[in-house]
Parts: structure tokens; C-alpha cells; sequence
């Protein structure tokens, strides 16, 4: 069940849309549920003065996006780069177990729009190009993205039962089609 505050940030997201100029982008996405978010940032004397954002997905996704924006509109960059997906959560007023995973997103969407901003600043020889596919060192759980052991049948800290994929062993959605990862049919 979701709180009245989600409901309220689902209904009625507000900084919704792009930043025509916008200082830095970030994008994310989860390939095992669909969400994707976009966040536009304005920086003005290393402090957000706007935060715009597009999101695909869930109402839980939507209302995230609309609270990690209002929390991070007026904050150094600093400080918004210690905005936690918990930190998220909590000012919602709790997620259920299987939408925590859109708090990560959003809150990791606004960080690497931050980072974007911070690398344009940088010299030309001092930047690193942004990898295109985020590759899943350790295993997490799909439904929440806390760590998980390697092949356990159930994540623990959501309590939801975990498929690994026959080809590369990362931890789907049970009775999924086609692992998110490798493409390979299950």
C-alpha cells in the first residue's frame, strides 16, 4: 500500500519536464522492470537551482522522481550528492518492499546528472567518457537492489523468491521470458 504522500507526488509530480540548457543530465534505467529516469540539473555558484525530470514507469518511479527534485532544488552539490535512496524513501513516507528499488533509481538518476555537470567542468584531458551499459558487478536482488549470496533462492531483506537466467546466472524475475542481461530465452 502506498502512503498518502506517494499518492499525492503520483498524482501530482512537480518539476515534471526537460531543462532546455540544463548544466548536467543523468539517466537510469532497470532493465528488469522497465523504469527509466531522466534528471536535468541547473547549477548556479555549485548549487542546484532547478532540477527537471522524465520518467517512464511505475507510480512509484513518478513519485520518487518528484520527491528526489523538490529535495535536491537548493541544495550545494554536495549535499545532493548524499541524498540516499533510503533518505528518499523516508521523506515518502516508506515504499513497499518490491518499489524500493525505484528509490535507488532516482536517487542515482540525480547523482549521475551531478557527475555529468562535474565532468563538463573538468579540462578536456582530465575527462573520462560515460560508460553506456552499467554493468552489475555484484549480485542484487531485482526487486530491490539490496546485495544478495550468489544462487540463493529468495532475497532476504524483500522476502521475494529469485530466478537466476540458464546462460549467465544473474538474478531475474521468476517466470521471466528473456533474461534483461543477456537476451538469452529462459
Amino acid at each position: 500500500m502506498y502512503s498518502e504522500k506517494v499518492m499525492d507526488h503520483f498524482r501530482s509530480p512537480r518539476n515534471v519536464g526537460e531543462i532546455a540548457d540544463a548544466d548536467g543530465i543523468g539517466e537510469i534505467g532497470n532493465p528488469v522492470c522497465g523504469d527509466m529516469m531522466t534528471f536535468y540539473i541547473k547549477v548556479k555558484d555549485n548549487r542546484l537551482v532547478d532540477v527537471k525530470f522524465k520518467t517512464f514507469g511505475c507510480g512509484a518511479a513518478i513519485a520518487v522522481s518528484s520527491m528526489v527534485s523538490e529535495m535536491a532544488i537548493g541544495k550545494t552539490l554536495d549535499e545532493a550528492m548524499k541524498i540516499t535512496n533510503n533518505d528518499v524513501a523516508n521523506e515518502l513516507g516508506g515504499l513497499p518492499a518490491n518499489k524500493l528499488h525505484c528509490s535507488n533509481l532516482g536517487a542515482d538518476a540525480l547523482h549521475k546528472a551531478i557527475e555529468n555537470h562535474r565532468n563538463k567542468q573538468k579540462p578536456i584531458t582530465e575527462q573520462k567518457p560515460e560508460p553506456k551499459v552499467e554493468k552489475i558487478e555484484k549480485c542484487v536482488c531485482p526487486y530491490c537492489h539490496e546485495p544478495i549470496a550468489d544462487n540463493a533462492p529468495f532475497c532476504r531483506p524483500c522476502n521475494q523468491k529469485i530466478s537466476c537466467c540458464v546462460s549467465c546466472q544473474k538474478p531475474i524475475i521468476k517466470d521471466t521470458k528473456v533474461c534483461p542481461y543477456c537476451g538469452q530465452n529462459q
